[in-house]
């Protein structure tokens, strides 16, 4: 990392620089331990903070952080050395809940100012680590009507029969037909808490501009068509069938894009695209080595296992089924769908859901 451009983190409308703490190495520790430090005068600044609450009692003060039990590891570091180093450098104690159980980091120290410090700082290394997670859930609307599976299936044999001949294609690229889907963004959700508010978001949202986006009526759409994602038809990993609304309107793309600006605002997503791109994946060389493989971002964790990948031509699928009709979809609900999961109808188990009816 260049010393004098540091990563910078904005946080609560406040910018942090990212510094990386050499540490000694200790085998069978995976965890990186980085340190980070509010950009300006004073680490232990005593300044007013309005991001959260700072409680005074008898002893001096007391701030609360909710934090999922599975990024308790990153405060406390190797050996305990991160939770040590903010504990000396914000002169404060920080209490961490066991292993597995959900519950509140506690602050507390005599400055007010340096609990501030200890809570910014923890509040940056946890927005670090929570993006280098795979995501766990995905917001997605389900394309498992019997018309679109028909033709679905329908597209596989005929691509099998006329093109199998080409590059890398084989049946095993196929999607499951019970989980053709559209995904708007993918969440990293870590425990049940962080589920619900996920859950009480989609009801806002519904409230707020879905319904009257919808009119609380299904949004018919029809998928035609398909389209690779990268710049080589030759050399394609993913192929996905297109969709459009059937009176020409933009209504899908208004709630989609909505949908992940709110998330985006709340913090449970990030933000990958200005628009998002709705698309329903039907070939992905991700499923070749894993049926059970779900689509995943540029941006996610695992770009080693992206390497494996062996991509397939696409050309001829490509002429030949441009325009192939895949059929009439009524959307009616948004789902919260959990990654690597299956309900009884085959689809992805679902945590929550926003019924435009």
């Amino acid at each position: 990392m260049d010393v004098l451009r540091p990563t910078l983190i904005q946080i609560g409308g406040r910018v942090y620089r990212k510094n990386l703490v050499q540490e000694p190495a200790h085998p069978q520790e995976e965890e990186e331990d980085e340190g980070f430090y509010a950009a300006g005068p004073g680490d232990c600044a005593d300044e007013p903070c309005d991001a959260f609450v700072v409680e005074e009692t008898e002893k001096g003060f007391q701030c609360r952080v909710e934090v999922p039990s599975p990024l308790y590891k990153y405060v406390i570091g190797k050996k305990g050395e991160t939770k040590k180093r903010l504990e000396t450098e914000t002169r404060t104690s920080i209490s961490i809940p066991k292993p597995g159980v959900e519950g509140e980091i506690v602050i507390t120290g005599q400055q007010r100012g340096g609990v501030i410090s200890a809570r910014t700082r923890i509040d940056v290394l946890l927005d670090s680590f929570r993006k280098k997670q795979p995501f766990t859930h995905f917001l997605s609307f389900a394309l498992t009507q019997p018309e679109v599976q028909e033709k679905f299936l329908q597209f596989k044999e005929e691509v099998l029969e006329k093109c199998s001949k080409d590059h890398g294609v084989s049946s095993s690229l196929f999607q499951n037909p019970a989980k053709l889907h559209l995904t708007l963004g993918t969440l990293v959700l870590l425990n049940e808490q962080e589920i619900r508010k996920a859950c009480e978001l989609l009801q806002r949202c519904k409230e707020d501009f879905v319904d009257q986006i919808t009119g609380g009526r299904p949004l018919a759409v029809e998928v035609v068509g398909v389209e690779y994602m990268n710049d080589d038809p030759a050399m394609t990993d993913v192929l996905y069938a297109k969709v459009r609304m059937k009176d020409g309107s933009d209504r899908l793309q208004a709630v989609a894009d909505q949908l992940v600006e709110r998330f985006v605002a709340s913090g449970l997503m990030l933000k990958e695209w200005d628009r998002v791109k709705l698309h329903a994946t039907v070939m992905n060389t991700l499923f070749r080595r894993d049926p059970g493989a779900e689509e995943r971002s540029s941006t996610a964790p695992g770009k080693a296992a992206l390497k494996e990948r062996e991509a397939f031509n696409a050309r001829n699928i490509l002429k030949l089924f441009e325009h192939f009709y895949f059929g009439e979809v009524q959307l009616d609900a948004v789902r919260l769908s959990q990654r690597f999961s299956t309900d009884a109808s085959g689809y992805y188990a679902t945590s929550g859901q926003l019924n435009f009816c």
